[in-house]
C-alpha cells in the first residue's frame, strides 16, 4: 500500500537507469532566471540522487546527434476518454452527452488496468514526465489508474471525477453527494504523496454544471485540509458560460461560482478559461490560480482561442494541456504547434500579439511546473534540479540534404521552432524522471509503444 508524505509531488525511486553518470548531448532549456540556454556541446553530470550536479562543455565536441530538453508537463488530460479521440462535428455539451459520458461510464477497474499503462507509456514516449489527469466517477478505476501511474515512473497528479448533478452514474440522487466525497477522501488518503511524493491527488469536480454548491464547498475544504490539488473546467465555451449563469444566478460570474466555494488558490488548475471578464482574470491572478491552456482541444470543439498575451500580462500562471479526447493526441509538441497557429491567426485578425515558439516551449516546461507548484525541483535543466528530461534524436529533425553540423549553426529559438513545427512522432529516444530511465525507444521502433515493451521497470 502506498504511503503518504507531506510533499504533493517530488522525487522518488522509479524505473531504472543511470544515476551518477554523464549525459553527452546538446542542451536546450529555459532557466529559472528566464534565460533560454542553448548549448550544442553540453555534458550533464547527474549525482546519485538523480539531480543535475554539473553542466559543462563537452571536451569531445562534435555535431550532436541527440538533444536534452526538460520533461514536458501536461496539466490537463482525461485518461478514460482516450478511445474517443477524433469524434468530430459537435459542440462541447452535446459532445459530452453523446460520446464522453458513455465512454467514462464504461471505464471499469478492468478497463483502467488495460488502458492506463498504455496511456502513461504514450505520454512518456512523447517526452512528458508529469501530468495532471482526470479519471471517471468510478473509484475502483481511479485506484487502478493510480497503480499504473505508480508503475510508470511518471509524476502524476490525478483524481476521481466528481458529479452530483447530471451524473451518468447509477446511484440514487440522494446518495451521490456523500458517496462522491467519501470516495474522493479515501483515494486522497491512499495516494496523495505516494511513491516518494511522485504521485499526488487532485479533487476533481467536473465543472459547475455537474456539481452542487455543497459538493464544491466540501471539495474546497477537503483540499485545503489535505494539501491536495483541485482541478476543474472553466469558461471553455460561451454556451457553457451562459448555462452556468442560469444555474448560479447569485454569482457575479463563472469564476465567482468557484471562488464562493473556496476553490481558487495556488493548488487549483482551471482548464481552458477562454471566455472570462477582466474581473475574472484579475481574481485568478490574485489567488495564484493556474490555467490549463489546451489549444488543440479548443480548436477541435470550436470553443475559441485563449487570449494568451492578456492572461500572461495579468500574471496568471499558465501550463499546457493535451485535453484528450477533445485534443486528438498526447503529444505536447503538437499542442504547441496548434497553439502557435491559433495565436498567429488571432493576431492577424487584430486580436493581440502572437506568441513565439520559444514562449510556448516555456509554457510546456517551466509553465507546467509553476502551475503544479514544483518549479523549485524540476522544469528546467539546471544544476541542483532533478533530472526530468527527454533525449531527442536530432537526425530525425534534419531536413533532406542537411548535414549533421546544421545544429551548430542554429540559435535556441531556431532549434525550438524546428522541434515544434517539424516534430517527429519517434524523435524521443529516452525519457527520464529524477535521472532514471522510465521509457526508451526500441531500435527500429515506428509504431505506438506498448507499456509492457517500452516502460523500463
Amino acid at each position: 500500500m502506498p504511503t503518504s508524505t507531506s510533499e504533493p509531488v517530488g522525487s522518488g525511486p522509479c524505473g531504472s537507469g543511470g544515476r551518477g553518470e554523464a549525459i553527452h548531448a546538446a542542451l536546450l532549456s529555459w532557466t529559472a532566471g528566464e534565460e533560454l540556454r542553448w548549448q550544442p556541446d553540453a555534458k550533464l553530470t547527474l549525482d546519485s540522487g538523480g539531480r543535475i550536479a554539473a553542466i559543462e562543455s563537452d571536451s569531445r565536441a562534435r555535431p550532436p546527434t541527440r538533444l536534452a530538453v526538460p520533461g514536458l508537463i501536461d496539466v490537463h488530460t482525461h485518461l478514460p476518454q482516450y478511445p474517443m479521440v477524433a469524434r468530430d462535428g459537435l459542440k462541447l455539451l452535446e459532445w459530452l452527452e453523446r460520446y464522453i459520458f458513455p465512454c467514462e461510464r464504461a471505464f471499469s477497474a478492468e478497463r483502467a488496468s488495460q488502458l492506463a499503462p498504455l496511456f502513461f507509456a504514450e505520454l512518456l514516449r512523447r517526452g512528458t514526465t508529469a501530468a495532471a489527469v482526470y479519471t471517471s466517477i468510478d473509484p475502483a478505476s481511479c485506484e487502478a489508474s493510480f497503480r499504473a501511474a505508480e508503475a510508470s515512473g511518471m509524476r502524476v497528479v490525478m483524481g476521481k471525477m466528481m458529479m452530483d448533478r447530471r451524473s451518468y452514474g447509477d446511484l440514487p440522487q440522494r446518495e451521490i453527494l456523500a458517496a462522491s466525497l467519501d470516495q474522493s477522501r479515501e483515494l486522497c488518503a491512499r495516494w496523495h504523496g505516494a511513491a516518494g511524493g511522485r504521485l499526488a491527488y487532485a479533487y476533481t469536480p467536473r465543472f459547475a454544471l455537474s456539481c452542487s454548491r455543497e459538493l464544491m464547498a466540501e471539495v474546497g475544504r477537503l483540499a485545503r485540509e489535505s494539501g491536495a490539488y483541485v482541478q476543474t473546467h472553466l469558461a471553455e465555451t460561451p454556451e457553457e458560460v451562459e448555462a452556468v449563469r442560469a444555474d448560479f444566478p447569485e454569482a457575479l460570474d463563472y469564476t465567482d461560482v468557484y471562488e464562493r466555494a473556496g476553490l481558487l488558490g495556488p493548488r487549483s488548475i482551471f482548464g481552458h478559461a477562454i471566455h472570462l471578464s477582466d474581473r475574472e482574470v484579475e481574481r485568478l491572478g490574485a489567488t495564484s490560480s493556474a490555467i490549463a491552456h489546451c489549444p488543440s482541444a479548443n480548436l477541435f470543439l470550436g470553443a475559441g482561442v485563449l487570449p494568451l498575451d492578456q492572461r500572461r500580462a495579468a500574471g496568471v500562471r499558465i501550463g499546457l494541456g493535451t485535453d484528450v479526447a477533445a485534443g486528438p493526441e498526447l503529444s505536447l509538441w503538437e499542442v504547441m504547434k496548434a497553439g502557435l497557429y491559433a495565436q498567429k491567426a488571432r493576431a492577424a485578425l487584430g486580436g493581440g500579439r502572437a506568441a513565439t515558439a520559444a514562449e510556448y516551449f516555456r509554457i510546456a516546461t517551466l509553465g507546467g511546473v509553476e502551475a503544479l507548484g514544483i518549479d523549485d525541483r524540476v522544469g528546467s535543466l539546471e544544476v541542483g534540479k532533478e533530472a526530468d528530461l527527454s533525449l531527442i534524436d536530432l537526425d530525425l529533425l534534419r531536413l533532406p540534404g542537411e548535414e549533421p553540423g546544421v545544429w551548430w549553426e542554429l540559435d535556441g529559438p531556431a532549434v525550438i521552432a524546428r522541434l515544434i513545427y517539424r516534430s517527429h512522432p519517434d524523435m524521443v529516444r529516452e525519457t527520464r524522471v529524477a535521472g532514471r530511465t522510465v521509457w526508451r525507444r526500441q531500435s527500429g521502433q515506428t509504431r505506438l509503444p506498448s507499456a509492457r515493451s517500452n516502460l523500463v521497470t
